[in-house]
C-alpha cells in the first residue's frame, strides 16, 4: 500500500495547547520622569502596552506590584524614577501558536534582540487565514523561551509579502523599551519602494491612515485615521517608475502603500493599492505588470540596544526578485539609451 501524502491545511486554526506553567519572569521598570502626576495603573499600561490596563489592575490588586519595595495601589500617583518590581501570576495559558522548525535568515542575535530578514510570502503573526507556518511559530522553534514573552518578542510587522529586517526581543524588559521607541519614533527604518510613475523629488506624506470607510480589509488616507508620516527620496528613475527610499516616523499598517497610492504613485505589483503602468513601452509595462507582489523591502533599521544603550544599525541585501527587476530595468533604459543615439 502506498503511503499517502500528508496535507497540512494552514488556513484551519489548530486545536488549543493547554499549558500550566510559570508564563513571564519578574519585570524591573524604572518609572520615567515624563510619567510624573500619572496613576500608577497608567504608568504601567503605558511602559507595558502588550498586556491590558485591566490585567495589570488586577496585579496590583493581587500584591504582585511593588512600588520601591511596598504594596501599592492602581490609584497611588508616580513623580517618576521610582523601582517597579512585577511578579505575573503563573497561569493556565490556551495557545494556539506551535512551535515549527521554519528556516530563518537570522542577521543578529545576542541575549537581549534576533534582526530578522523576512522574506516575501512569509506571515509575521498567526491570524485570518494563516495560523500555521508563520514567523512568530519559526521563533518558538528556535528560542522556546519566546512562549513566556508576548507574542514571542514580535514589536513591529512586515507585511506577508514584503520583504526585509524586522527586530524581535528575546526578554519582556527588551520587549518594554522596543515598544517605547516605536511609540517615540526614534527606532529608524527605511524601506526600498519602487513605485509606478515618475516621481521628480524627494518630499514628504504627513497623511493620517486608518480603515478604508467602504472596504474594511484595506487601508486609506481619512481625516478619521491616525497621524501618519513618510519621507521619501529618490534613489533612481526607470522608464516607468521610480525606486525610492521611504523613511517612516509611524508604524501604521500599510503605511507606505497607502501614502504612495494616495499621491499617484503605488507600488510596484501591489495586489490591494496598485495601478497600471503609464505612458511606457508595452514591454516596461509588461514587466512592471508581471512582478508577482508589492515592490517593497524593509532594508535598513537602526535602534537604541534596550541593554547596552548604543545604537545599533543592520542593513539587508536587496532580496533576489527585486534585484533582478532592477537589472532588467536598467538593462532596457541602457538599450534604449543606445538606440536614441544612433
Amino acid at each position: 500500500m502506498k503511503n499517502k501524502d500528508i496535507v497540512i491545511n494552514y488556513n484551519v486554526k489548530p486545536s488549543p495547547l493547554v499549558r500550566n506553567e510559570p508564563a513571564y519572569a519578574i519585570i524591573d521598570l524604572t518609572i520615567p520622569v515624563d510619567y510624573a502626576g500619572l496613576r500608577l495603573d497608567q504608568a504601567l499600561a503605558r511602559l507595558l502596552p502588550n498586556w491590558s490596563r485591566s490585567r495589570l489592575q488586577t496585579w496590583i490588586a493581587e500584591n504582585r506590584v511593588m512600588l520601591d519595595g511596598q504594596i501599592t495601589t492602581a490609584k497611588q500617583k508616580v513623580w517618576g524614577n521610582e523601582h517597579i518590581q512585577i511578579s505575573p501570576q503563573d497561569i493556565v495559558t490556551e495557545s494556539v501558536h506551535v512551535a515549527e522548525d521554519i528556516n530563518l535568515n537570522i542577521i543578529h542575535e545576542d541575549n537581549a534582540l534576533i534582526i530578522i530578514n523576512k522574506p516575501a510570502g512569509l506571515v509575521t503573526h498567526p491570524g485570518n487565514g494563516n495560523w500555521q507556518g508563520t514567523l512568530l511559530n519559526a521563533l518558538l522553534h528556535h528560542v522556546p523561551q519566546l512562549g513566556n514573552v508576548p507574542r514571542a518578542g514580535i514589536v513591529h510587522r512586515l507585511d506577508k509579502n514584503t520583504s526585509g529586517l524586522l527586530v524581535v526581543a528575546k526578554t519582556i524588559e527588551a520587549q518594554t523599551s522596543l515598544v517605547r521607541q516605536l511609540q517615540q519614533h526614534t527606532v529608524k527604518r527605511d524601506y526600498l519602494a519602487l513605485v509606478l510613475g515618475e516621481v521628480e523629488q524627494d518630499s514628504c506624506v504627513d497623511a493620517p491612515i486608518g480603515r478604508h470607510p467602504i472596504h474594511r480589509t484595506k487601508m486609506a488616507v481619512t481625516t478619521k485615521g491616525k497621524s501618519a508620516c513618510t519621507h521619501y527620496q529618490v534613489i533612481e528613475n526607470f522608464e516607468g517608475c521610480t525606486l525610492l527610499q521611504c523613511s517612516l516616523e509611524t508604524g501604521r499598517t500599510h503605511q507606505i502603500r497607502v501614502h504612495m497610492h494616495s499621491i499617484g504613485h503605488p507600488l510596484v505589483g501591489d495586489p490591494v493599492y496598485g495601478g497600471k503602468p503609464k505612458k511606457t513601452r508595452q514591454v516596461i509595462g509588461q514587466i512592471l505588470v508581471n512582478f508577482p507582489r508589492q515592490a517593497l523591502h524593509a532594508q535598513k533599521l537602526a535602534l537604541t540596544h534596550p541593554q547596552t544603550g548604543q545604537i545599533i544599525r543592520w542593513e539587508a541585501v536587496v532580496p533576489d526578485d527585486l534585484g533582478d527587476l532592477l537589472q532588467i530595468l536598467r538593462q532596457h533604459d541602457r538599450e534604449e539609451t543606445q538606440n536614441f543615439s544612433k
